[in-house]
């Protein structure tokens, strides 16, 4: 029983960790969620659908936000094995899948197959930077009673 208690513990401290970088990055936060939350973010989801290849510029937003969440990963002992690879699989393979893309005239014959990907990975990123910014906004500490959104930011990090 000793080992549960000790591992929660562990994790708690990390929730800890987590929200202190939040904190100690809002203002990086929120400049970018406000870059990628205006006339950018506008004109690239419209790009999507009118079929414009500047639709793959979404990738360096989605770089640049993730890049940042890199910064705030929880997972600090340098033996963690998620060290380097701080996020849950769910979003490494969506954010694998949505970079990386450069436009071949053949995309356009398969357009939502090449480029939804690139968007779903910009808006899965543009979330966590938005759970960040609201929870490093709201939270004194790390909560026990999760709200979703936090909850969400923990399953990122693999920390829940």
């Amino acid at each position: 029983m000793e080992d549960i208690q000790e591992q929660m513990e562990k994790r708690y401290a990390k929730h800890s960790v987590l929200l202190e970088k939040i904190k100690e990055q809002l203002p990086s936060l929120e400049s970018l969620l406000e870059k990628v939350s205006g006339l950018s973010y506008e004109d690239r989801i419209y790009r999507f659908y009118h079929g414009s290849l500047k639709v793959y510029w979404l990738q360096e937003h989605t770089e640049e936000m993730v890049k940042l969440l890199r910064e705030l990963s929880p997972h600090i002992d340098k033996d963690d094995p998620y060290k380097y690879n701080p996020f849950c699989e769910y979003f490494k393979q969506i954010y694998t899948e949505g970079t990386g893309w450069e436009h071949k005239l053949h995309h356009n014959h398969k357009w939502g197959m090449v480029t939804r990907p690139i968007v779903e990975a910009f808006f899965h990123a543009r979330y966590f930077i938005e759970m960040a910014v609201k929870y490093g906004k709201e939270l004194d500490e790390a909560p026990t009673c999760l709200p979703s959104g936090w909850a969400a930011l923990l399953e990122f990090y693999k920390i829940r």
